[in-house]
């Protein structure tokens, strides 16, 4: 999940037998896993962690948020940061969707849209699933099982719609290459992958056995589409809303008001957990990321919605004053914060030269980048230690040599034909100090053995749609590392892998999330994980693909990441949970 990630997951089978127990846990030891036992009225370290700081069920106000950039898009068919994936609970509701509840009790999925989790046949490739009667669009039209189904098939268009994930288009049965619902109208090309026998049943059929198919269904491409309102790329603009708010405005370069939906019905709700406390949502795009802090800090705003914590200038003042450190809360994540190698890019598509970069780089400088240990641990692999079965491995030495080890640099530079040096770019998101920190420390470090770094900044909205994601552009742009960061669709091994390093998941069109890992054998030992059902087994596949990645230099791993939220007294309500690992945008209300 890209996380702002972000980003951002009960069923066993022949193929694949996740655990929602096992997805869900947080091994950190800071949290409480229930989130029941430290609830608090008084502001302190971690309450929100911990339990749930202010709880409430009071209903009024207005909620105000903010980001320095827009994010992909609030279309729910075509979004795939961490942040969206939290805020449209609150305006659309899919088959399944993660509980609001703090800790543990957050990652269960369960049903919403749907009467109950999905019934798996013809061992796992089969789903289905009974729609919720009584469920009502914005303008008071029933939902049927039609509009989930068109809602997945919009999605599957990744030109029309190339932000979210891959996974409908990569298992569903006999999806056309390149589909397009907005050149097959009647759905007739998807007929074997989705049928709607009635009204309130629809059923998913799958080229291969899946038995976490309750994790696709939480997607947000779930939620149901009314046929006649899409307007194809601008329906990001009004989302038709079947959850307790609806879009009062959405300006692209301003930012978006939502208020409450009359025809949504809590009597048809009740698994989630969603508290629906503020009258109004308020979301203000284009804010510096410092004076979002300041602003939170004088209470004139109550939440930064990129959920990935305060500067790192920020973090030093907040954790040197015990006044404002009783409003902070460090969450961790199954994230990582990365950068990519594109293997496109010369001589990047050579193993030594990639190698070269991972033992020039100063780690240090990368946490640093993210405001030292608060902002998360130096990462030695791929897999954050919150993933459900992985392992710590420090194959290049990074825990050793914190600030590089030029020498290996150098032998690297001389293996791969390169002894001086060489020169490429290196993207970040424009408005995110923490990746232009990552890219001018990478640069500074690099250029003691000769590797020379021209930092480029890109706009976060279309960072993947059309720059650092899209194939060609960074090609041609020469954009040889790509700053970058990734949260866990689910906690386990394939939630957490699958869509930054299966080959397979690029698109030309763009709006990519493997950003450049192109490794064959990787791509095998992900076909292997899914037809292996013993879960030791699985689990240590997962761990070979993390190790192939990390033997063919294919990413620089930059730190698992932690976030430093600050949380005004204008919050009540205020809880992070194991599957949000921010603050619960579902949950949250006013004092």
């Amino acid at each position: 999940m890209r996380w702002n990630r972000i980003t951002t997951v009960t069923a066993v089978s022949a193929a694949v037998a996740l655990s929602l127990v096992a997805c869900g846990g947080n091994n950190n030891k800071s949290s409480s896993g229930s989130g029941s036992g430290g609830n608090s009225t008084t502001p302190q370290y971690n309450a929100a962690v911990t339990g749930i700081y202010n709880p409430s069920d009071k209903k009024g106000g207005t909620l105000r948020m903010a980001i320095t950039q827009n994010w992909d898009s609030q279309d729910p068919g075509d979004t795939y940061y961490g942040l969206s994936w939290n805020l449209v609970r609150n305006y659309v509701r899919p088959l399944m969707v993660f509980k609001s509840a703090p800790g543990a009790k957050g990652a269960e999925v369960v049903p919403d849209l749907a009467e109950a989790a999905g019934v798996p046949s013809d061992d796992a490739k089969t789903w289905t699933y009974k729609i919720r009667k009584g469920v009502k669009f914005e303008d008071g039209t029933e939902v049927t099982s039609k509009d989930v189904k068109y809602a997945v098939a919009r999605s599957l268009d990744k030109t029309t719609l190339p932000n979210g994930p891959t996974y409908f288009n990569d298992f569903l049965l006999d999806v056309p290459k390149d589909y397009s619902v907005y050149k097959d109208p009647s759905m007739a090309g998807i007929a074997k992958a989705i049928e709607t026998p009635d009204a309130n049943t629809i059923v998913f059929h799958l080229n291969k056995p899946f038995a976490g198919f309750d994790y696709f269904a939480q997607l947000p491409a779930t939620a149901p589409v009314p046929q006649a309102k899409d307007t194809g790329a601008k329906y990001k603009l009004h989302p038709i809303s079947t959850g307790p708010y609806k879009f009062e405005s959405n300006d692209p370069n301003k930012g978006l008001t939502l208020v409450r939906n009359d025809q949504y019905d809590p009597a048809t709700d009740p698994n989630s957990g969603r508290k629906a406390l503020p009258d109004k949502i308020t979301v203000t795009y284009n804010v510096n990321g410092a004076d979002i802090d300041n602003r939170l800090q004088a209470g004139d705003l109550d939440v930064d919605i990129a959920g990935t914590g305060v500067q790192a200038e920020t973090q030093a003042k907040i954790l040197a004053n015990p006044q404002l450190k009783s409003h902070a809360d460090n969450v961790p994540a199954p994230r990582l914060n990365f950068t990519v190698f594109n293997s496109e890019v010369k001589p990047l598509d050579n193993v030594d030269c990639r190698k070269a970069i991972l033992y020039a780089a100063d780690h240090e400088g990368y946490q640093r980048a993210y405001g030292g240990p608060v902002g998360g641990d130096i990462a030695t692999n791929l897999m954050p230690p919150l993933v459900t079965g992985s392992q710590k491995f420090d194959d290049y030495g990074f825990e050793q040599d914190k600030n590089g080890n030029p020498d290996k640099a150098k032998a690297s530079l001389q293996a791969c034909g390169m002894p001086t040096g060489f020169s490429t770019n290196i993207a970040y998101r424009a408005d995110r100090p923490k990746e232009k920190a990552v890219a001018e420390s990478l640069q500074q470090s690099l250029a003691k053995v000769g590797i020379k770094l021209t930092p480029k900044g890109y706009p976060t909205g279309d960072y993947t749609k059309l720059y650092a994601g899209k194939p060609d552009y960074a090609k041609a742009n020469n954009l040889g590392l790509i700053v970058y960061s990734w949260g866990a669709d689910w906690p386990d091994g394939f939630g957490f892998l699958s869509q930054i390093v299966d080959s397979r998941v690029i698109r030309a069109a763009g709006g990519n999330t493997n950003l450049g890992i192109r490794i064959p054998e990787v791509d095998q030992l992900i076909d292997q994980a899914l037809k292996t059902t013993d879960k030791a087994e699985r689990e240590k596949i997962w761990v070979d693909v993390d190790k192939k990645v990390m033997e063919q230099a294919a990413v620089l791993p930059g730190i698992w990441a932690k976030g430093l939220l600050y949380r005004p007294d204008t919050l009540a309500n205020v809880y992070v949970s194991d599957s949000q690992n921010m603050y619960d945008y579902a949950g949250i209300g006013l004092k």
